[in-house]
């Protein structure tokens, strides 16, 4: 499933609908285009033969066309049917035939066409901001001041977890925040000589 609360709710509701018991509903909180996930891993483990795996739409799988018709294959092989909820191409692998396979193969493809397009508007936006000299990434967690204060208060004896916890950020962030607060602070002014 997807990973804005928002989609995710509506993901879920759906299976839910689809009547999928609380218990049996499993998430993954990382992108469809990684396979990696332990969500995936575990209603892989847990579906035996003559279950059903729902999902809203076929891209949740994963957005790689191999991987998905490989995911789908296996599952087959194993007995596990297949639906999903929310494609305009129906597909219900416990009516095989080719009208089911075609659909397979195409939401697969579109899937992995959306990714690719997805990914060079993502680099030619990048690229454009950069030719003009903007900030591209995802934006700090915490800004100059507050990475400074952290420190300070850090340096006065506070406990790193508990000042991640009052920051609202993981310690690995505060300890990455922290990092880029000293590289700025010995860093050498752009512009001035010495």
């Amino acid at each position: 499933m997807s990973t804005t609360a928002q989609d995710l709710d509506r993901q879920i509701d759906a299976v839910r609908d689809a009547g999928v018991a609380e218990e049996h509903i499993y998430v993954d909180k990382r992108t469809g285009a990684n396979m990696d996930r332990e969500g995936l891993k575990a209603i892989l483990g847990f579906a035996r033969p003559g279950d059903r795996i729902n999902v809203l739409t076929l891209d949740r799988l994963g957005r790689n066309m191999r991987e998905t018709l490989n995911l789908v294959h296996d599952l087959t092989e194993r007995g596990v049917f297949l639906r999903t909820l929310g494609d305009k191409l129906a597909v219900d692998t416990s009516e095989p035939g080719p009208g089911t396979d075609m659909a397979i193969a195409l939401l697969a493809m579109f899937a992995q066409m959306e990714r690719i397009y997805m990914l060079e508007r993502a680099a030619g936006a990048r690229a454009s901001k950069e030719a003009r000299g903007l900030p591209t990434g995802r934006p700090a967690k915490l800004n100059a001041t507050t990475r400074a204060g952290a420190a300070q208060r850090i340096k006065d004896g506070a406990i790193p977890e508990q000042v991640a916890a009052e920051l609202g950020v993981s310690r690995s962030t505060l300890y990455r925040e922290l990092r880029k607060h000293r590289e700025g602070a010995t860093a050498e002014p752009v512009g001035q000589e010495g």
